[in-house]
């Protein structure tokens, strides 16, 4: 299978849970692994119990197993901050401060999250080959879907800025000149220089995204979760890529037949109806169910994690990629 995995899914399903378990699996199987957390709510410091950051560090007692957490609020102002550098170096000190003022303004919109994360995740790809395998814990659905769209739209944008750029620097050297020989400001240009270096940083995403990643989206058993499970399908779809599986995460476990009291029926009940939903996933879904997890009645860690990682029926045979 690719490289790089990304698990996806509605907010609170168990991503992240997931997410470590199958780099668990992938480690057991001897195969060099990263798992990357991008969600502040449950992170691979809790499911690991010890602390990460946003750089590789081995997770303790497992060999060939790295963890790193990047904090999304973190990563805004990293990213922004090196905007603004770029954007200083190549711009009148008269139009620095507004340079700043726009920056201050972008940093609490959605479109700066994601490029952040966007841009993290593209360097983590490029700077794999410590590893064999690399697994995304993403963001909920929603934010992952316009993140993974971010290549094709932009490779576009950034066409239509180098030609803009083209063509006033035309402008201006014909102005400039007069009868004198061209200075050629055009073949110096930190601009264009760094609209090619981030149109190449696109094209390589595309690329990586495309070819050498695979796409499980996590769901939980109830219909929010199954309504938006195949909104993600049909999006990912649209963006020519597709879903390998589906992993049925927190299902509620059945009672002992003897078992008649309010709660034994509570549950006979709830799983009666989980099991409608899992029917439709196998029936109405096209990408198989891959696993099914059940509750369990403490925080999945430790050995819970390995049982976990056992339930999950993905392969962890690592094909060489492509594009890094």
């Amino acid at each position: 299978m690719e490289p790089f995995v990304f698990f996806g899914g509605k907010g609170g399903v168990g991503k992240t849970t997931v997410s470590c378990a199958y780099a668990l699996r992938c480690a057991r199987a001897g195969q060099r692994t990263l798992v990357v957390s991008t969600d502040p709510a449950h992170s691979v410091t809790d499911v690991f119990d010890q602390p990460f950051d946003d750089s590789p560090q081995p997770v303790d007692g497992v060999d060939g197993l790295d963890a790193m957490q990047i904090d999304p609020e973190d990563e805004v102002t990293r990213h922004l901050d090196e905007i603004r550098q770029d954007l200083s170096e190549q711009v009148s000190a008269s139009m620095v401060n507004e340079i700043n003022r726009q920056l201050e303004m972008a940093h609490g919109t959605p479109g700066a999250y994601e490029s952040a994360l966007f841009d993290r995740f593209v360097d983590v790809m490029r700077d794999s080959d410590a590893y064999d395998r690399v697994v995304f814990d993403t963001a909920p659905s929603g934010s992952t879907l316009r993140l993974l769209g971010l290549p094709e739209l932009l490779e576009g944008w950034i066409d239509r800025l180098m030609y803009k750029r083209r063509t006033s620097i035309d402008l201006f050297e014909k102005a400039a000149i007069g009868n004198n020989e061209p200075r050629r400001v055009m073949e110096g240009d930190p601009v264009l220089a760094r609209l090619q270096e981030r149109k190449e940083f696109f094209e390589f995403a595309g690329g990586a995204l495309h070819d050498d990643a695979a796409f499980f989206l996590v769901v939980n058993p109830d219909e929010l979760s199954l309504n938006e499970t195949e909104r993600a399908i049909a999006d990912l779809r649209d963006k020519d890529l597709e879903i390998r599986g589906l992993v049925a995460n927190k299902l509620t476990p059945s009672p002992d037949p003897d078992e008649n009291g309010r709660g034994a029926r509570y549950l006979r009940e709830r799983v009666a109806t989980e099991d409608e939903r899992l029917e439709t996933l196998r029936s109405e879904f096209e990408p198989p169910l891959v696993a099914e997890i059940g509750w369990r009645s403490s925080e999945v860690k430790g050995d819970l994690l390995d049982d976990v990682a056992a339930e999950l029926d993905i392969e962890t045979a690592v094909e060489p990629p492509t594009h890094v």
